[in-house]
């Protein structure tokens, strides 16, 4: 594990393999670790760089003090990109970490070569959002399920906040089915979510999506559901000779679920 200076914070990071650098950002309740199942195959060819944003595991954070919100995690991944000093990188963004690529690549695209998607997570401006699709819940994008966890973790039901989040996310019964291991990772970032509550996250829009001028792969899980499936399938029709691939048998978790169907998307958009 190394550790740069960015912004009077240390970012952890890990670094594998040689050749073009890629950077991988992790999404909510998650960390460097998320990308242990695809470092093998995708470091044969590629310099992988796996940081952990600010306030995420390997520091022990308690939710109360510091800065968490988009804006703040994009000003670091930025200077964490000029710091390598590597110049344009790929860079790989799931759920939240989508979410982060995306505003990072609107505001410096000569930072990034290439960027993929999968399944950036947050909502569509109302215009976006197309007929039958429900507006509200869970199931659809809004912030309820973070506000439902936060309140049971701030009570000290940290499993309860943590099913609420993960199940919301996936589906009923997706906490209890995940390995000790899954589950440890995301105790250790579980007061993160506290203050996700508030975290500035805006909606993708039309303007945004239709701006975007790097090249840029989306990723969806074929059995993912809810707004999530809806934001690939508008942002990746939107934004200007992107691609789109769905990736079966897996859901939100889709690193975790299908690494080696992961690669075999990501890898030939890289090279």
């Amino acid at each position: 594990m190394k550790a740069l200076r960015i912004n009077d914070y240390d970012m952890h990071y890990l670094e594998v393999g040689q050749g073009s650098p890629v950077v991988c950002v992790h999404g909510s309740l998650s960390d460097f670790r998320t990308w242990n199942p695809i470092l093998k195959p995708l470091s044969i060819s590629h310099r992988v760089i796996a940081p952990s944003l600010r306030h995420f595991f390997p520091e022990h954070w308690d939710g109360k003090r510091g800065k968490f919100t988009i804006a703040q995690h994009v000003d670091d991944l930025i200077g964490f990109i000029e710091a390598l000093a590597l110049g344009p990188v790929d860079l790989i963004g799931h759920s939240r970490g989508g979410h982060i690529g995306f505003r990072l690549a609107s505001q410096r695209p000569d930072l990034i070569r290439k960027l993929v998607l999968a399944e950036p997570g947050g909502t569509l401006e109302d215009s976006l959002i197309p007929p039958g699709a429900q507006a509200s819940g869970p199931a659809a994008g809004s912030r309820a399920h973070v506000e439902e966890a936060s309140v049971k973790i701030a009570a000290g039901d940290l499993e309860g906040g943590l099913r609420a989040f993960v199940d919301a996310i996936n589906r009923p019964g997706s906490w209890d089915a995940l390995s000790p291991y899954d589950r440890q990772l995301r105790i250790d970032n579980v007061y993160t979510l506290l203050a996700q509550v508030d975290e500035g996250r805006q909606p993708f829009t039309r303007a945004q999506a239709q701006a975007l001028s790097v090249p840029t792969l989306f990723i969806g899980g074929a059995e993912t559901g809810g707004m999530l499936a809806v934001i690939v399938r508008v942002l990746s029709d939107l934004v200007p000779g992107a691609q789109c691939v769905m990736i079966p048998q897996a859901g939100h978790s889709m690193i975790r679920q299908q690494p080696a169907r992961f690669c075999e998307a990501v890898m030939p958009f890289l090279d």
